[in-house]
């Protein structure tokens, strides 16, 4: 089969371009792209210096199966999902799926060694550019309009819902919402700093306000991103100042709007690594301070900002467990509590891509989305 792909040669720009995609085999399946999102992950990947197929949130249709198949059938609606559980291992058995041993994803431009295939990787050769196999983004490569993936990859849904508004769940949704809820576990009554108002700022919003906080603090340089994050939950708003070091003037605002105490939980979502301390400033003793946005550089942090009792967390996606996250998102969603279609800002054709990713760098879009057809 021929599709169409946006391909990276890792050099900082893409294509959209053909390739040959073959009938899955063993545990694998065909998915027929509806639709996929964006995330700054995306952009980051034109510079692995390697080529890929980009995109890893997206929405689709089965289009066959392998005959090790048994969860899904052609015609089944599925959300993909990229940290990929083998369900076996030890983190696994321990509920830890999000970080599987097995089928650790391939992240921050690490390349498996020549002619080694991680087990989450559906074949390489099962998707062919220029004569040879191709590596998909985060095992699954959604910018494409046709992808072979393992069968662990899917989560099925019969949610009435639009692909482009489900196509975002399996990483920003999940990674801020799971971060507020699975991760600090936001309590009802409580005060909560979200530092950076993105797509995954604006679920750990989200995921506050279904927990029950009733103080959101919403921090961003963006004036458009704070208003976006008012339509999301949040409470309060601070506009920082970009040369407010360590968000030390911001952390004065926090103080007054929680009695001079510090809010109960405060999370980090904009990946730069000088802000990677500022939560801890934010929070009460023994609050929670939680750093969504996988800050991989070296970060100095003064132990005082630890006194007393503070919890400091970095963790991954949300801790999620495709198969019973997603379909909890999707009961929320159903319900109202969980605004997904609000959060789909502008959908763009394939050929847009490069718009938007301009919208997304320039804060324009909660999220923006390829939609296929």
């Amino acid at each position: 089969m021929i599709a169409k792909a946006a391909i990276t040669k890792g050099d900082g720009t893409f294509s959209l371009e053909e390739i040959e995609v073959k009938s899955p085999q063993g545990d694998e399946v065909l998915v027929k792209m509806m639709a996929s999102g964006l995330c700054h992950t995306d952009h980051d990947s034109l510079h692995w210096g390697r080529s890929v197929i980009l995109g890893h949130e997206g929405a689709g249709i089965i289009e066959s199966i392998g005959p090790g198949v048994t969860t899904v059938k052609p015609g089944d609606k599925v959300v993909l999902n990229w940290a990929i559980p083998c369900g076996r291992c030890f983190q696994c058995q321990e509920q830890n799926q999000h970080i599987c041993e097995n089928n650790s994803p391939v992240v921050a431009g690490d390349a498996l060694p020549d002619g080694e295939v991680s087990t989450g990787h559906a074949r390489l050769d099962s998707t062919v550019y220029q004569g040879k196999g191709i590596e998909r983004s985060f095992n699954i490569g959604t910018l494409s309009t046709y992808a072979v993936v393992k069968e662990q990859a899917v989560v099925r849904y019969d949610t009435t819902i639009p692909f482009s508004s489900a196509s975002i769940i399996g990483c920003g949704v999940m990674t801020g919402y799971g971060s507020a809820v699975n991760t600090a576990k936001v309590t009802p009554g409580s005060s909560v700093v979200v530092i950076g108002n993105g797509g995954v700022g604006l679920n750990v919003i989200q995921g506050a306000r279904i927990s029950g906080a009733t103080k959101i603090i919403a921090i961003d340089v963006n004036p458009n991103r704070l208003e976006m994050a008012k339509e999301f939950g949040a409470t309060h708003t601070i506009l920082a100042d970009k040369s407010d070091k360590g968000l030390l003037k911001a952390t004065e605002q926090v103080k007054e709007i929680t009695s001079n105490r510090g809010a109960d939980f405060a999370f980090e979502c904009t990946a730069i690594p000088e802000l990677g301390a500022a939560p801890l400033s934010m929070i009460r003793n023994a609050g929670t301070a939680v750093q969504v946005s996988g800050i991989e550089q070296e970060v100095t942090i003064d132990m005082q900002l630890f006194e007393w009792d503070k919890i400091y967390v970095n963790p991954l996606y949300g801790k999620c467990r495709p198969q019973i996250d997603f379909p909890k998102l999707l009961d929320l969603y159903t319900k109202g509590d969980l605004l997904l279609d609000e959060m789909v800002t502008t959908k763009y054709k394939f050929e847009e891509l490069e718009q938007a990713f301009d919208d997304m760098l320039s804060g324009k879009n909660a999220k923006g989305v390829i939609v296929f057809e």
